[in-house]
Order: C-alpha cells, then sequence, then structure tokens
C-alpha cells in the first residue's frame, strides 16, 4: 500500500501526538500523585441518614493523628456542621450522596471526588496550611447548584 507524503507526516505527527499526551497523563498521575478518589463503597441511599457513619455527620477523631469528617450530599448542600480540623492530620473524607451525582471539591487541594448515589467515596488529605478552605459541588446537580457549597476551616 502506497502513502502519499503528506499522509505520513499527518500520520507521524498524529502517533507522536499520542506518546505526547498519554506521557503528560502520565507523569501527571504518577509523579504528582493526581490519582482518582478509593473506596468506592456501597450503600443503601434509602438509608444514609441510619448508616454509620452518615448517622451523625461531622468531624470524628479516630485517633492521636486521623481524623474522620464524613458527609452527605444533597440537593443542594451538605449536611456538614462546623467542620473543624487540625492542621498537620490525617484527614480521611467519607462522602455520599441521597439524590443525585454531585462532586465535593476542596478549593485550592487535591480533594475532588465524584459523589454517586450509593457509593461512598473515601479520599485522604493532609492539610498543611491553617485557614478557611471553600468547598463546592462541581457537578450540575439542578437549579439550586450555584448554592451548594460550605466551608472546612483547619486550625
Amino acid at each position: 500500500m502506497h502513502l502519499h507524503k503528506y499522509e505520513k507526516i499527518w500520520l507521524s505527527f498524529g502517533i507522536v501526538s499520542l506518546i505526547v499526551f498519554l506521557s503528560v497523563v502520565g507523569v501527571s498521575a504518577f509523579s504528582q500523585d493526581h490519582t482518582p478518589s478509593g473506596g468506592m463503597d456501597m450503600i443503601d441511599p434509602e438509608k444514609v441518614n441510619e448508616t454509620a457513619p452518615f448517622d451523625n455527620p461531622g468531624v470524628t477523631q479516630l485517633d492521636e493523628d486521623t481524623y474522620q469528617v464524613a458527609i452527605v450530599a444533597l440537593a443542594f448542600g451538605y449536611t456538614a456542621p462546623d467542620l473543624r480540623v487540625p492542621a498537620g492530620k490525617e484527614i480521611i473524607f467519607k462522602v455520599t450522596s441521597t439524590d443525585v451525582v454531585h462532586s465535593f471539591t476542596i478549593d485550592n487541594t487535591k480533594v475532588n471526588m465524584m459523589v454517586v448515589p450509593g457509593r461512598i467515596t473515601t479520599k485522604s488529605y493532609t492539610f498543611e496550611e491553617p485557614g478557611k478552605y471553600l468547598i463546592l459541588c462541581n457537578e450540575y446537580c439542578g437549579t439550586g447548584h450555584h448554592m451548594m457549597y460550605t466551608e472546612i476551616e483547619v486550625y
């Protein structure tokens, strides 16, 4: 099969572009710790308010260096009473939804999770700097989506 000179050039360009793209994704994923959130456990969306730890949402100290934050995302907010966590400690976020797909994104951090009904999404993070961090939803979840935010205070 004979390929024209311009076809060879564009074919080479496409292959090189693909290699560059996959290299950028690989470097980002492995060297900069950009990985998907884990811990996709199952939960009955009808019984979220009866299932631990979502029956008592908020911050719980697990041990001296570990805290757990349980949050339920629902249209159009988060059940997150007075979120205060210490800097320099491991914070384990456990988030679920009762209605539609939401996201749980903490501004200026690497915390960015999809919140799917029937699933418990888990992500561990350690805040290095004290301050107030904005938590918001990046998945359009309805007409009140723009009101879906809260804050976490790191002391």
